[in-house]
């Protein structure tokens, strides 16, 4: 009889236990479609690969694409990955795609083609929240980056506001504590905020973005004197004061690579962005920015980012009979 107790009791506290871990994922799961749609990761996954192959620089835009989509709030209350950075501006109200912040997003299309694979397999099942996630992903993993589950049930909201993408998603030109109380609203430590950096490893951004830290930092008429002389050289001689259409590597030399070289550039001073360098004036960031960029391996990173995606995919998320399933991603029902 106390051997049959104590079996329920430690039953009652694995329950518990899981209860808990689902709760602190927002109320997702890891086989959320495991009866409504099985195959929906090898669908994603084959489109992201048919998607990568053609145009391999939509993986940073597409990994962008999630962190935007879970930075928003909306109204009074978090509403974080909810696909709203998808959805299109309509007469009545300017959407987030056509906010400041998101001026520069790519890859819309690419989602609504992994959709659309999805719903011929399962309609009206799988979130246009859920599939955002799982192509950042899938997209971080094929340029040799780490591979993590994805707890999935998102449901898609039908609110997508210009003015809160402009009051919440982190700029560019961010300091450290900036970026700390960003991050920090949204449940994210600074330890998110300086492994999550590390996705600049990929992608490009264009001239306009960072004119003014090379002409005229502060209003100095000089460049920021944080970075690397040569590296404001080397980034001049591409970059005009009014140049809003040449790209530059954020990671110059392995940008279609998911590795090191990003904390490695930052720790010479050769962040692209003021929200790169500004990782050097705090110790713990600093600390990390120095260590990982001197490491052989990228096994801790990989195993950080991983832990932080998950977090950041889990931030206000819709779930249960909230929201809706998105027949299209552009548009609500």
């Amino acid at each position: 009889m106390y051997f049959s107790r104590k079996i329920l009791m430690v039953s009652l506290l694995c329950i518990y236990a899981s209860c808990n871990a689902d709760a602190q994922r927002g109320g997702l799961s890891l086989d959320y479609y495991i009866e409504t749609c099985p195959s929906v990761e090898e669908i994603v996954r084959s489109e992201t690969e048919r998607i990568m192959s053609i145009a391999p620089t939509l993986a940073a835009p597409l990994l962008r694409l999630h962190f935007h989509d879970c930075f928003v709030r909306v109204s009074s209350y978090d509403i974080g990955c909810d696909g709203s950075v998808l959805l299109n501006s309509t007469k009545n109200s300017k959407a987030e795609k056509d906010s400041p912040p998101n001026f520069t997003l790519r890859g819309y299309g690419s989602i609504e083609r992994v959709k659309a694979a999805v719903e011929e397999k399962c309609p009206g099942v799988v979130s246009c929240a859920d599939i955002v996630a799982l192509v950042a992903r899938d997209a971080v993993s094929i340029l040799k980056g780490p591979y993590w589950k994805v707890p999935l049930g998102r449901r898609d909201g039908r609110i997508s506001n210009a003015s809160e993408a402009l009051a919440n998603i982190p700029a560019p030109t961010f300091n450290f504590t900036q970026l700390k109380a960003s991050f920090a609203v949204k449940g994210l430590t600074s330890k998110d905020l300086v492994v999550l950096s590390g996705s600049h490893t990929i992608g490009t951004s264009h001239c306009s973005t960072i004119a003014t830290r090379l002409y005229n930092f502060s209003g100095t008429g000089a460049p920021d004197p944080s970075m690397d002389p040569e590296y404001v050289a080397r980034l001049k001689s591409r970059c005009r004061p009014t140049d809003n259409t040449t790209l530059v590597e954020m990671d110059p030399g392995s940008f279609r690579t998911f590795d090191l070289h990003y904390y490695e550039n930052v720790g010479k001073r050769r962040g692209l962005f003021t929200s790169d360098s500004t990782l050097l004036s705090d110790g713990l960031a600093g600390s990390y920015v120095r260590r990982q960029g001197s490491l052989a391996t990228a096994a801790e990173f990989f195993e950080d980012f991983s832990d932080s995606m998950v977090k950041l995919g889990s931030i206000g998320v819709l779930t249960g009979k909230e929201g809706e399933i998105r027949k299209r991603c552009d548009a609500v029902n």
